[in-house]
């Protein structure tokens, strides 16, 4: 197996743009990778996040291209986000700087202008998101003859986005003659599936069973009764202001996210703390994860939006606020530290309506999370009626996605009601028709109706 980059036979251009990087010992994934990319095989690669995937296709796609040619590109990377695409920008630009090779990157939620005028000036990599893509090439912007590389990153954010259609539509516009690679963290039926449509003959590599955690990253879980508790909790482990270096916050929706900002910035200020989710404008994203990156900010409050394509380094912590409902985005999530070799702890919050997604990552990652005892200075405060009527419902709807036929607690408590009721007496049917009623209070009723039909 290669001991360094230097094994891989990459040309000098390439080799030094790594060194300067800092990269010396090729990771697992680059190890088994690189060498089949280069030899022109099709790739389907299982590897966690954090591991180096994304020099494994960007190395051997940079040497095979070797140098800048016309202006319409010839190797197409499609990421499920705009922050992974614009991660995988910057590290092509840091591997090919001694290249004249150009890559693009086109994403949506901002004008498109920009983008169309970087794709006249040519490109030889062009990075994008689906659907910015499609609109660019429908538009005639993108002439897609010359591709000879298409990767399909993160295929299994990919396909929980629902971006299953938008793929079978970019293999039809594109050359059939290519190589293709695709990456995933794991692999759904529906990864399987557009895997069997993108790849011919694959060579398969998986650096560790798969959706495994990176083993420098320290697992902790602790089950907290209701939201209140659990930001006492957060309170309390921010105490050790030393250990969290740089932090991510991850909550399951936009509204926590905004009051755990809230709450974050009215004891650690606004210079401390960021928060990015879909309602956040793309620039005011872009911003804070620089900042973030940068080590300007510490906290960094996010949504799932943002646990893919989020490329830190030195991130000490991970803190799973909510447990997260797609299963397998507890792994992207604790991802973001651990990183090239680095240690990093996760720590998840866990409340009684979460139990069961615990559950379910934990047979998706094979291992039990380790639990710890809620520590003696935080409050454990008692659960409001409605937060407690809200769990119950929830941990009801786990129950019958398991067993079909659990009615659950609400309606076994009104069949007890029914059967402790008294007897109602039957009414016959025509009680019901339209003028049943007055019948009963006015006998003359019928009388007049009868003349009525007489006359008529």
């Amino acid at each position: 197996m290669p001991q360094s980059f230097e094994d891989f036979k990459l040309n000098r251009q390439i080799l030094n743009a790594v060194a300067d990087a800092g990269y010396t010992i090729p990771t697992p994934i680059q190890e088994k990778a690189i060498m089949p990319i280069l030899s022109g095989q099709d790739i389907m690669g299982v590897a966690q996040t954090g591991t180096g995937k994304t020099a494994a296709f960007v190395l051997p796609i940079l040497m095979k291209l070797k140098y800048a040619q016309g202006i319409d590109p010839r190797a197409l990377i499609i990421a499920p986000t705009r922050e992974l695409a614009m991660q995988i920008e910057e590290n092509i630009r840091t591997f090919a700087k001694f290249t004249d090779l150009r890559t693009v990157v086109i994403y949506g939620g901002l004008g498109p202008k920009t983008q169309i005028a970087e794709l006249k000036k040519g490109v030889d990599i062009l990075v994008a998101t689906p659907g910015r893509f499609l609109d660019l090439y429908l538009a005639g912007h993108i002439n897609t003859q010359y591709i000879s590389f298409m990767v399909m990153d993160e295929a299994d954010k990919m396909m929980d986005m629902g971006f299953i259609g938008s793929i079978h539509r970019i293999l039809e516009v594109v050359p059939r003659k290519r190589q293709n690679l695709l990456f995933s963290a794991t692999m759904s039926e529906l990864v399987h599936k557009i895997s069997g449509d993108f790849l011919k003959h694959p060579t398969v590599i998986e650096v560790s069973a798969q959706a495994t955690p990176a083993q420098t990253i320290s697992q902790s879980l602790y089950h907290v009764p209701n939201l209140k508790t659990k930001l006492n909790l957060l309170q309390h482990l921010l105490k050790q202001d030393e250990e969290v270096k740089r932090l991510i916050i991850f909550c399951k929706t936009k509204t926590v996210a905004d009051n755990i900002f809230h709450f974050l910035e009215k004891r650690y200020g606004a210079k401390e703390v960021r928060v990015i989710h879909a309602n956040k404008g793309q620039n005011t994203r872009i911003n804070s994860i620089n900042a973030f990156k940068e080590g300007e900010v510490r906290i960094l409050v996010a949504t799932d939006v943002a646990s893919r394509g989020l490329d830190v380094s030195n991130v000490s912590h991970v803190i799973n606020f909510d447990v997260p409902i797609i299963i397998e985005d507890y792994v992207h999530r604790i991802g973001r530290t651990g990183r090239a070799f680095q240690s990093g702890d996760a720590i998840t919050f866990c409340s009684p309506a979460e139990e069961y997604y615990v559950s379910r990552i934990e047979k998706l990652i094979r291992q039990q999370i380790p639990v710890f005892n809620i520590p003696e200075g935080v409050f454990i405060e008692e659960t409001p009626y409605e937060e407690r009527q809200n769990i119950a419902k929830d941990v009801d709807m786990q129950k019958r996605k398991d067993d079909p036929d659990f009615k659950g607690a609400f309606h076994e408590k009104k069949a007890k009601n029914i059967g402790n009721a008294k007897p109602v007496k039957a009414t016959s049917l025509h009680n019901n028709k339209p003028g049943a009623a007055r019948r009963k209070k006015s006998p003359k009723f019928d009388a007049v109706h009868k003349k009525d039909r007489k006359r008529k």
